[in-house]
C-alpha cells in the first residue's frame, strides 16, 4: 500500500509501505476513505515531537471501512464505516476508567502517527478497536466526521471544558486555525457574552468572524488593549492558546483577568516563560492537556442532528495520492488560505433523518 512516511525533520514522502495486519485480537484493520492533516503533523515535521521515529506513517484522524477484525473485537465488524479516534483506549487501566484516555497506560493514548503507523495511508491498524473507533450513521458525511477524530474534541475538551466557559463570560481564543475555530464553535454552546479571536492572518480572522467570533484582533496590534477596553480593564474570563508558540502563550497570560482561566491547547516545541512575578497574585488557573476524546460520542450525535457546523472548517480537498501537495497547501496557510484539508474520494449515500 501507500503511506505518508516521516523520515526526519523536514523530510517525508508518499511511498510504498507494508500492508498492516492483525497483531492483537483487539485490533481492527481499516481501509482509509477520508483523512486529514493536523497542525501536530506539522510540528512533527519540524522536529518538535522527537518521539516520532523515522519510518513512521503519519496521521491520527480518518474515516474508513473496517476490512478485518481480531477475534476479541465486538463493537464493529467488516463493512462498517467508522471514525478512527486520534486517541486509542484500552478501557481497563486507571486512566481509562477515569475517561482520561489520552493518558492510557496499556498501549493506548496518542499512538497513531506518533508511536505506531498512522492514518495517512491506504490502510491502518487500529489497536483496542472496541473503544477506539466509532460506527458512523449514514446521515453523517465522512468529510464532516473526520473533524471529530481530533480537532473538535481537542478544542472542546482541552479548551472549552478545561477553561470552564460559562454563560456571560468573555472568551479570547488566540490562534484562529482549525483548533481555534473549533474552540469558537464549541464555546458558543455555553452562551458566553463575547468571543474575541486573535490571529496574524486576515483570512483566518475573517473565518473566525463568520463562524461566531464577536470581535477579532490582529496579534500585532495590541490585542490585550482591545480585551481591556471591552472588559472595563478587567481582562478575559477565559483565554485559550491555540497556536503553540511562546509569544502566544505569554500573550494569553497578559489578557486573563484575576481569577480567570488560561487553557493551553497548542502543541509547544519550545519553552515559554511563565511570568509568576505578575501571575502569583492574580489567582489565575492555567491548564494543559492532551485530548481524551471522551466527548466524541456527544459531538457525533450533535453532528448527526445538524447542531455542529463542522463543514465550515474544510477549505481544500485532494485525492489521497496527492498527500504531499496537500501538506504544502496546509503548511503554507498564510498564502493558500487553508484551514482544514481533507483527502480521499469516498462516496456514500446520505440517509435523511426524519423530522417528525
Amino acid at each position: 500500500m501507500k503511506g505518508f512516511v516521516f523520515h526526519g525533520p523536514g523530510q517525508a514522502s508518499w511511498q510504498d509501505v507494508p500492508d498492516p495486519g492483525i497483531k492483537e485480537p483487539t485490533d481492527a484493520i481499516v481501509q482509509v476513505g477520508v483523512v486529514t492533516i493536523c497542525g501536530t503533523d506539522l510540528h512533527i515535521l519540524k522536529g518538535d515531537v522527537p518521539e516520532v521515529s523515522p519510518g513512521t506513517v503519519l496521521g491520527h484522524e480518518a474515516v474508513g471501512e473496517v476490512v478485518e477484525v481480531g477475534g476479541d473485537v465486538r463493537t464493529v465488524r467488516p463493512g462498517d464505516r467508522v471514525l478512527m479516534s486520534c486517541i486509542t483506549s484500552c478501557g481497563r487501566c486507571r486512566f481509562c476508567r477515569e475517561q482520561r484516555y489520552g493518558q492510557c497506560r496499556d498501549g493506548g493514548g496518542w499512538i497513531l502517527g506518533h508511536l505506531i503507523d498512522g492514518t495517512q495511508a491506504e490502510y491502518v491498524r487500529v489497536p483496542h478497536a472496541d473503544l477506539s473507533v466509532h460506527a458512523l450513521p449514514g446521515a453523517v458525511r465522512s468529510e464532516d466526521a473526520v473533524l471529530l477524530a481530533d480537532v473538535f474534541p481537542t478544542s472542546y475538551e482541552v479548551g472549552v471544558l478545561n477553561g470552564r466557559v460559562r454563560p456571560g463570560d468573555t472568551v479570547v481564543v488566540v490562534g484562529a486555525g482549525p483548533i481555534g475555530l473549533a474552540a469558537i464553535v464549541t464555546a458558543r454552546l455555553f452562551s458566553p457574552e463575547r468571543i474575541i479571536a486573535v490571529d496574524l492572518a486576515p483570512a483566518r480572522l475573517e473565518a473566525a468572524h463568520r463562524i461566531g467570533a464577536d470581535a477579532v484582533a490582529d496579534a500585532r496590534e495590541a490585542p490585550a488593549q482591545l480585551v481591556a477596553d471591552l472588559t472595563d480593564g478587567l481582562g478575559a474570563d477565559v483565554v485559550m492558546e491555540a497556536v503553540g508558540v511562546p509569544d502566544s502563550f505569554e500573550l494569553c497570560t497578559r489578557m486573563v483577568r484575576p481569577g480567570g482561566r488560561v487553557a493551553n491547547i497548542g502543541v509547544h516545541g519550545r519553552p515559554a516563560t511563565l511570568h509568576l512575578e505578575d501571575l502569583w497574585i492574580k489567582d489565575v488557573t492555567i491548564t494543559t492537556g492532551l485530548v481524551d476524546t471522551c466527548s466524541t460520542p456527544t459531538l457525533l450525535r450533535m453532528t448527526a442532528a445538524g447542531r455542529l457546523p463542522t463543514g465550515h472548517l474544510v477549505t481544500h480537498s485532494f485525492p489521497l495520492a496527492q498527500m504531499e501537495e496537500a501538506y504544502d497547501v496546509f503548511a503554507n496557510a498564510a498564502e493558500t488560505g487553508a484551514l482544514k484539508v481533507v483527502l480521499g474520494e469516498e462516496q456514500h449515500a446520505q440517509v435523511a433523518v426524519p423530522t417528525a
